[in-house]
């Protein structure tokens, strides 16, 4: 898959422009690929800068809804979640993503011998 130009398509991609993005998907240009300069996913990019309406096109056009974005550390999901992007989540929770695991409550705060214990090494 060759045709188009997949800098201008992640660049489109993150700017918000579904039409530009959506002329290098029909010209064929790989979704899912992660050019050696950039190391990131034109998923997550553009979930990243928060542009609900291409990631879903990405996701509807076959963009895969696990690959790891080595740039950012992040696979789709939790970028997903980090921007906030609630329906993004849910599309990706559809396409049989596993959910993320709920944040952890902050343990209580020491008591009895732990506490002194951690306040001698303190001092």
């Amino acid at each position: 898959m060759s045709g188009g130009n997949w800098k201008e398509m992640f660049d489109a991609a993150c700017r918000g422009d579904q039409d530009l993005v959506a002329y290098h998907v029909q010209a064929g240009v790989d979704i899912d690929y992660a050019h050696p300069e950039f190391l990131a996913t034109p998923l997550v990019a553009c979930i990243l800068a928060r542009q609900e309406a291409v990631a879903l096109y990405l996701l509807a056009q076959g963009a895969n809804p696990r690959l790891w974005s080595e740039f950012d550390a992040l696979t789709p999901l939790q970028a997903a979640r980090q921007a906030g992007l609630p329906a993004v989540e849910r599309a990706l929770l559809a396409q049989g993503v596993p959910p993320l695991p709920e944040a952890q409550p902050a343990p209580p705060p020491a008591r009895g011998w732990v506490a002194r214990l951690l306040n001698r090494r303190s001092a």
